[in-house]
């Protein structure tokens, strides 16, 4: 009888009370999603410049002024060829050019001369145009003179390797006594003070990159670094076995860290085009079909009720998701204490 009794009051004692008890929960209210999409692409840096310097003349190597890793200026004599012989025609020709100068000179004097007596009638007209002619002649040699004296000392010149622009020696192929040909690479300079960054861009992103977007660098080499990116160029010749079009990323560097022909990883950042509201990722729910849900927090009389919903995730963005179908703005969305929470359960919000 006693057992009995004690069954009863239990029972009684379920009945009266409530169905689920009210659980704490953290809610906040959602804001609007300015972020847009961001994905990550991987590519290669090269440089701006690159060249593999050869001689403008066949020749010995008399020289080699800079190795692999030296740092140069724009016009600086990397590599010397022996121009002995060069120099030497080059004495002769400004030789041949004092000569023609001094025959000039002298035509020039006779000149003034017979025209001096030819006015005093010392002399006939026509030996004035003859010392004329003369004259014209002696003119014309010492162009040809220094015209040849131009290309000697241009020949001279051209046994000098200077760079073409500042850079690194990526490396050297020639040494001294070595004899090279037009044609022959010995060096390679590379410019670091401009660096690009190639990527190959899925077909379907095309468009979406023709607005604004904001880019981001991390080399791989400097661990943790992003630098700021603009993009170049957008090629429109996709690749038919991949799909995909090249994409050319102008990286700002001013400390010349950047190492050509290493690898980066480039973050670009598209601007939101449709509306959405932002929740943090603790509020989504994985479903079983693979979408997603999140509870809100809904007054209902004097407590508050935990709904379910279906929502549609359209980006993410570090810790925030992009919600655009399922969420009304200014609802309370549950991030913490979600996990255990069943449709209609009485809750506690705590938050916003």
């Amino acid at each position: 009888m006693a057992r009995l009794t004690i069954l009863l009051l239990l029972a009684a004692t379920l009945c009266s009370a409530p169905a689920f008890a009210a659980v704490p929960v953290r809610v906040v209210v959602p804001g609007a999603a300015t972020f847009g999409e961001q994905f990550q692409l991987t590519g290669t840096l090269t440089a701006d410049r690159a060249a593999a310097l050869s001689p403008r003349v066949d020749g010995l190597v008399r020289e080699t002024r800079v190795d692999a890793g030296a740092r140069v200026k724009q016009g600086q004599v990397l590599v010397q060829l022996d121009d002995a012989v060069a120099r030497h025609a080059l004495a002769r020709s400004r030789a041949q050019s004092a000569e023609a100068a001094a025959s000039a000179a002298e035509a020039g004097r006779l000149l003034a001369e017979g025209r001096r007596l030819a006015a005093d009638k010392f002399i006939p007209s026509s030996q004035v145009g003859t010392l004329e002619a003369r004259l014209q002649q002696a003119q014309a040699a010492l162009a040809s003179a220094r015209a040849a004296e131009r290309e000697q000392q241009e020949l001279v010149n051209r046994h000098a390797i200077p760079a073409p622009f500042a850079g690194v020696v990526a490396a050297r192929h020639a040494e001294p006594g070595e004899w090279v040909q037009r044609g022959d690479n010995v060096l390679d300079l590379v410019a670091t003070d401009r660096v690009r960054l190639d990527v190959q861009v899925p077909q379907e992103r095309y468009a979406a990159l023709a607005g604004e977007a904001k880019v981001e660098v991390m080399p791989d080499a400097l661990d943790g670094v992003a630098l700021p990116a603009r993009i170049e160029a957008r090629v429109p010749v996709t690749d038919p076995t991949a799909r995909t079009f090249l994409l050319r990323l102008r990286v700002d560097d001013p400390d010349g860290r950047l190492l050509p022909g290493t690898s980066a990883r480039a973050r670009v950042s598209l601007p939101a085009t449709e509306p959405a509201l932002a929740v943090p990722r603790d509020a989504l729910l994985r479903q079983p079909d693979g979408g997603y849900s999140l509870f809100v927090a809904l007054q209902e009389g004097d407590g508050w009720i935990a709904r379910q919903r279906t929502v549609k995730v359209l980006r993410d963005r570090g810790s925030l998701v992009a919600i655009a179908e399922g969420l009304e703005a200014g609802e309370r969305v549950v991030v913490r204490g979600n996990e255990a929470l069943r449709d209609g359960q009485p809750v506690r919000p705590e938050g916003q």
